[in-house]
């Protein structure tokens, strides 16, 4: 419901307005002065409001900057007299969405009106959707509320809806693939088929024949006619798994269905057309892979017109808690265990090791913790993490605090707690799990000792 403000200091053109607004829908409040426009906005919030420039009381330029100040996403339409177009230019550069001169038609304002209402919801759906995405901790199953996962979400929902193609980046175990299903299944064509083709699986003489079909007599061993991947994924995505396996003599006739939407059957001299969104993955950067000559550069610029980069699981150490306790929570439900949680120790072990497997290796260490834990929470003999394994930056197995001589208790604490957070990435939870104490206790002492945790997770 859209509530609107008219602040005009003539009765007869105030009541005019808002006669027609009530008729069109809009619910309509008047007031005659700056004060009194100021006040009723304060109470009520409006959506669009109506100003006149002059005003008996103050200047309507005054009543336009509290209103955006107080509420940014109000639209101001300024009205303004014969002679003073240069103060309604002003009243347009300090924010006024529009502005119209007296006298003027009712029809003239109601379609700014429209065009108003319309952009402020725009607006506020966008700031919404923004808000749900910056806390989100888990999307179309990617676990993580790092900022580095915020900002692959917000990609997608960027550009899911069209059909530009798209290129993941990331080391093995990063859930590549889950991003994909993301960018598939929030798209137009989620209701339509979902092909994966993982290209250093297939034989090098069988790829093609997999991705275009053959046709009857073909080569050796093709006895019938045989529809390729491609066609399979008609009106839906293609994914194409580790790209830069794909034999270089291959790659030419991929850029070419690409660029002409149409392919050819081995065997065949027939033309099809195709109708498919483009996925691709890599575990190698893609420079890499071009310097070496497994990619062609031509064929890199058609397949990365978007490009994600997942961040491996040791570069978002704040996301390890959440996915900790979600393949916590999977493997003991799907193994009916009792297991609840991990202890203190537990904790530090984790965010000690660097997880050169990435989420792939927690996943796997997870379900192996709940099979052999023998309580209700998971110790560190239950993780199969070497203590002469590789160890995080700046952290140790076995970690042990450096004290400056003649530093009290309470600055030792302090160092303690911010050396914590920096180790956790921000993660105040994970910190308090780490530091074996409840987390309003850890709020307690953040707030004591004035630790600004929001700029250690933006270090």
């Amino acid at each position: 419901d859209v509530r609107i403000l008219v602040v005009d200091d003539e009765p007869q053109m105030a009541d005019s307005v808002k006669q027609n607004l009530v008729e069109e829908g809009y619910s309509v409040d008047i007031a005659t002065n700056g004060a009194a426009a100021i006040e009723s906005f304060d109470q009520a919030g409006h959506q669009i409001v109506i100003c006149d420039l002059v005003l008996p009381d103050m200047d309507g330029l005054e009543v336009m900057r509290h209103i955006k100040d107080a509420r940014p996403t109000t639209e101001v339409i300024v009205v303004t007299g014969y002679g003073s177009v240069a103060k309604a230019v002003e009243a347009t550069k300090a924010g006024a969405f529009y502005f119209v001169e007296k006298p003027f038609e009712f029809s003239e304002i109601q379609l700014l009106i429209d065009k108003a209402a319309e952009h402020h919801r725009l607006i506020v759906e966008t700031a919404s959707m923004r808000r749900q995405l910056s806390t989100r901790s888990e999307y179309f199953n990617i676990i993580g509320a790092s900022k580095q996962m915020q900002t692959i979400y917000e990609t997608i929902e960027s550009v899911a809806k069209s059909d530009a193609n798209v290129l993941i980046v990331g080391e093995s175990g990063t859930g590549k693939e889950l991003i994909a299903n993301a960018v598939h299944y929030n798209s137009l064509r989620s209701k339509k088929p979902f092909i994966k083709v993982n290209c250093s699986a297939l034989p090098k003489e069988l790829i093609e024949s997999e991705l275009f079909g053959h046709t009857k007599g073909a080569f050796t061993g093709a006895h019938a006619d045989k529809e390729g991947l491609v066609q399979h994924a008609a009106g839906g995505s293609l994914l194409l798994d580790e790209i830069g396996e794909m034999p270089v003599e291959l790659q030419p006739k991929l850029l070419r269905v690409l660029q002409e939407r149409s392919y050819r059957k081995i065997g065949s001299e027939k033309t099809y057309p195709v109708d498919f969104r483009l996925i691709t993955s890599t575990n190698r950067l893609p420079a890499d892979a071009i310097r070496d000559g497994a990619l062609r550069d031509d064929l890199f610029y058609r397949i990365s017109t978007i490009t994600l980069h997942v961040p491996p699981l040791r570069e978002r150490n704040e996301d390890l808690q959440l996915l900790s306790e979600h393949f916590l929570a999977l493997y003991a439900e799907k193994y009916q265990r009792q297991t609840t949680g991990l202890s203190p120790s537990a904790y530090q072990d984790l965010f000690a090791h660097t997880w050169p497997g990435n989420v792939r290796e927690l996943q796997n260490m997870m379900e192996r913790a709940v099979l052999l834990a023998k309580g209700n929470q998971i110790e560190p003999s239950d993780l199969s993490i070497s203590n002469g394994g590789p160890v995080a930056e700046g952290a140790s197995a076995n970690v042990s605090w450096s004290v400056p001589p003649h530093m009290t208790l309470e600055e030792m604490e302090k160092s303690l707690i911010e050396s914590t957070l920096k180790r956790t990435g921000g993660n105040k939870q994970a910190a308090a799990n780490l530091l074996g104490i409840y987390r309003p206790r850890l709020y307690s002492k953040i707030r004591r000792y004035n630790i600004d945790a929001g700029a250690i997770r933006r270090a």
